[in-house]
């Protein structure tokens, strides 16, 4: 809930769509908005009916989109929410599509309203968020333009021959360049200069208002009212049927922030962000990043559009292009858009854990009574009844996990390393004389996992070192829970008036048990399979992963016979092979 509350903060108070998330990341619900900020932070204030609190107390996590406008929002809304069917969204989780206006290529052209696209057959203008407004358009231009108007041609001229609105392609041979024309008027009309257009029609409605057809007039007035809804929406969606990412970036002195908007055909149906930190010159770092995107198993589009760049290197080796003026320059600037939003978003989200993660240490520090805790390092000893010794240590910088710096021991018991405070003070001896050999810096604070016991067997073995780093101990209650942390001196300290505090060792302990029981796992599966196959002529590594995932275990391939062990995929000799190894084993 506190990232929750972070984030609403930083809401900006643009259009847009914005995602639901719950606790395991699925998409729950997808909205839009005017006002992103007032829309997603209503959500957590005030009272709400039964079916929205179902809703807000699912929620975890949400991300957005920025738009142009509201009508480009509720666009995108309908795409996410066919993408990822929201279990919240009730109104557009059918196959409906928004209509299109098509031109079709039919020898004697129609216009109609459709919500199928299929290239081939004609020339589409849309989609129109308002499917009313489409059918009257479609309809005005069938009354203002003589086009066919009946999907078979009769055998007689119809009402529509005789009141002056179709050609009559059923009783004469019109020749297509007859429909030069009327198809140039519609397709400026639908898809040209849309200030003409509205000048041209309100000059008919006054026309026909001064001739008293106050009917044709009311029409005309509609189709205005229509043409500049229209007018709004074609940001989200390109009429040429083209499959092509928008990609752009954004940078700041640490990070760099890409979205990519990918079209396919025509139509926005997702978006790929990333943030990574970067090292060299901003331009640089995007073309790498443009190459190993779409090198990586990502199906290249017909076209990848991107903002200028003073390199040409990468316009070889994709299909770039970069647009200079139209739509696709608005959407290259939108991605953009996007881009900056969310990395200032997480730049101060990080800048908010940053100062969390200090005041957390400097606690932690306090309760200790040492000086600093920026670097930590935790140990954990995993083992199953003494075999397959292991160690695992991880490493803590500012508050966050260094993975770089996680080290994992194998430990060969001997009479002298018997037990996990052994084990301890043998990982111990190995990490900090090896420090100590290459004169790198030591930790400020080790923690081990245990309780007396386990602190004392670590400072003995650092004490023979000559090294003097505080140590405490990582307690565990009877359901093998975080409870407390044990100092030096043995005092069990409570960490209760402490959450923060509580929920970072926590942390520290949980990770460090599971990358030693995860480490102590792969080595359990290696000696198992070294042990029992590595003397089987014919098996190597390959065929040892064949048989562990056909059989699951040991004991299965042990009672495997020749016939099962060839349908396990073993040549039949190999099989033998290992079929006579373990009888002979047992005999």
């Amino acid at each position: 809930m506190d990232l929750l509350k972070k984030k609403l903060s930083l809401l900006p108070d643009s259009p847009g769509v914005y995602l639901m998330k719950n606790a395991t990341g699925n998409v729950i619900y997808v909205g839009k908005a005017k006002v992103l900020k007032n829309r997603v932070r209503s959500y957590f204030t005030g009272s709400h009916d039964q079916k929205t609190q179902k809703l807000i107390s699912e929620i975890v996590d949400f991300e957005y989109i920025l738009t142009s406008s509201e009508v480009e929002a509720l666009l995108l809304e309908c795409n996410f929410i066919k993408k990822y069917n929201p279990h919240y969204n009730i109104m557009l989780r059918d196959d409906k599509s928004y209509p299109y206006i098509l031109i079709t290529s039919e020898k004697h052209p129609r216009i109609i309203m459709t919500r199928k696209v299929t290239k081939k057959m004609g020339k589409y203008f849309g989609p129109y968020p308002n499917a009313t407004a489409a059918k009257e358009t479609a309809r005005l231009l069938n009354r203002l333009l003589p086009l066919r108007k009946c999907k078979r041609i009769p055998n007689k001229p119809c009402l529509y021959y005789h009141i002056g609105q179709c050609l009559g392609p059923c009783i004469s041979e019109i020749k297509p360049h007859e429909y030069e024309d009327i198809l140039d008027k519609a397709s400026i009309f639908l898809h040209g200069n849309q200030k003409s257009i509205i000048c041209w029609l309100e000059k008919r409605m006054q026309a026909a208002a001064e001739s008293l057809q106050f009917e044709a007039a009311r029409e005309y007035r509609d189709l205005i009212t229509d043409l500049q809804k229209i007018n709004e929406k074609q940001n989200i969606a390109l009429n040429d049927f083209k499959n092509r990412d928008i990609v752009a970036y954004a940078t700041n002195e640490e990070f760099i922030s890409i979205q990519i908007f990918c079209f396919r055909q025509g139509n926005l149906i997702t978006r790929d962000g990333f943030i990574f930190p970067y090292y060299s010159e901003p331009e640089e770092s995007f073309i790498t990043f443009l190459v190993q995107y779409y090198s990586n198993n990502v199906a290249i589009p017909d076209e990848i559009c991107i903002p200028e760049l003073d390199s040409t290197s990468v316009l070889n080796l994709l299909p770039l292009t970069i647009p200079k003026r139209g739509k696709v320059r608005q959407l290259i600037n939108l991605a953009k858009s996007n881009a900056k939003t969310i990395l200032e978003e997480k730049i101060k989200l990080e800048s908010e854990k940053i100062e969390e993660a200090k005041k957390t240490l400097v606690s932690l520090a306090e309760i200790l009574n040492i000086p600093q805790v920026q670097i930590i390092e935790a140990f954990d000893i995993s083992n199953l009844s003494g075999t397959n010794v292991v160690g695992g240590m991880i490493q803590f910088e500012d508050g966050r996990p260094s993975r770089s710096n996680y080290r994992k021991f194998n430990i060969q018991p001997t009479a002298n390393i018997n037990d996990d405070t052994a084990y301890l003070k043998h990982i111990i001896s190995r990490r900090y004389s090896r420090l100590l050999k290459e004169n790198a810096p030591l930790p400020d604070l080790i923690l081990v996992d245990g309780g007396k016991g386990q602190v004392k067997a670590a400072i003995a073995s650092l004490r023979k070192l000559g090294i003097r780093v505080p140590v405490a101990g990582m307690v565990k209650n009877d359901r093998h829970e975080t409870r407390s942390l044990i100092n030096q001196a043995g005092q069990e300290l409570s960490l209760n008036s402490r959450p923060e505090v509580f929920r970072f060792i926590q942390l520290i302990q949980e990770e460090v048990h599971r990358f030693a029981i995860t480490f102590h796992r792969q080595q359990r599966i290696k000696s198992m399979t070294s042990s029992e196959l590595d003397g089987i002529f014919g098996i190597g590594a390959k065929r040892k992963r064949l048989l562990f995932r056909h059989f699951q275990s040991l004991e299965n391939i042990k009672g495997a016979s020749i016939e099962e062990l060839i349908n396990a995929g073993l040549p039949s000799k190999i099989a033998q092979e290992v079929f006579s190894y373990f009888r002979n084993q047992h005999s």
